[in-house]
């Protein structure tokens, strides 16, 4: 087994067993805390496409049907939903490991940690579908957060900023309310696990925002309009609202951050 950080992340990124890419990421983040891998340079073939299973099948979004609390197969569907996010947050941390390799060592620390969470978060999902007679991939899913992946691939700034701080962070938004319909419907058990995702969420996305600022202090510019700018260049400064000010402030939004994003809402 390889003793180079960036080989054993690429490995985890591009493994297409579920199973087995559970395992590697929790070895990453294991063997990298016991100081069993180096951060050696080593010529590794890019990745242009995160192992996955051949299920579920992918579509666009706007084909995803919508996903009703009123029926178990409906909360199934935002389960899998759910589900598919984390599993595509483990290729992204491990993407971030592998491919930005000149970053201080805390920086992997954090990425590792992250790859390793995020794959315990899409287990516990996954006890939800089996427990309702359901497996992942039953429903399909939509493939955007490893195309902004792609998309910011030659820039850790840009992917700091546009992955954890714009598109995970819409799951801080999001989550509460999940929580409360799910309890409203009797399921405690999943409702207490988005509880559990929720809070370290925010430290994922508090991570994306640390090192956000890092690279903008390393490159002197300045955060905020850094940040806005690339929102206009990526995704013509388009954000969904409400947002969870509380949540996003414990991730390293600052407030004049959060009055800007909420000004632009339904734009």
């Amino acid at each position: 087994m390889s003793t180079s950080l960036f080989a054993r992340a690429r490995e985890c990124l591009c493994c297409d067993q579920v199973d087995e890419k559970l395992l590697l990421a929790a070895r990453l983040r294991r063997d990298w805390e016991r100081g069993q891998l180096d951060r050696a340079e080593i010529e590794l073939a890019d990745v242009a496409v995160a192992g996955r299973p051949p299920r579920p099948a992918l579509v666009h979004p706007r084909s995803l049907p919508r996903r009703s609390f009123a029926t178990s197969e409906g909360r199934l569907a935002l389960i899998h939903a759910v589900a598919h996010i984390e599993f595509n947050a483990i290729n992204l941390a491990c993407d971030a490991v592998f491919r930005f390799r000149d970053m201080p060592a805390g920086y992997y620390d954090d990425w590792v940690s992250v790859a390793a969470e995020e794959a315990e978060h899409f287990r516990l999902l996954r006890e939800r579908l089996h427990a309702g007679g359901r497996e992942y991939g039953d429903f399909a899913g939509h493939n955007g957060l490893w195309d902004m992946a792609m998309r910011t691939a030659g820039d850790p700034l840009q992917r700091m900023a546009l992955v954890p701080r714009m598109l995970e962070a819409r799951g801080l938004d999001v989550t509460p309310a999940m929580i409360e319909r799910f309890q409203a419907a009797g399921d405690q058990v999943t409702a207490e696990v988005l509880v559990l995702i929720l809070r370290e969420e925010i430290g994922h996305v508090a991570i994306g925002s640390r090192w956000f600022s890092h690279l903008c202090a390393a490159r002197g510019v300045e955060p905020e309009q850094t940040y806005f700018e690339l929102l206009d260049q990526f995704v013509n400064g388009e954000i969904r609202c409400p947002l969870h000010r509380e949540a996003r402030l414990q991730a390293g939004f600052s407030e004049r951050e959060l009055t800007r994003l909420q000004q632009r809402c339904g734009r």
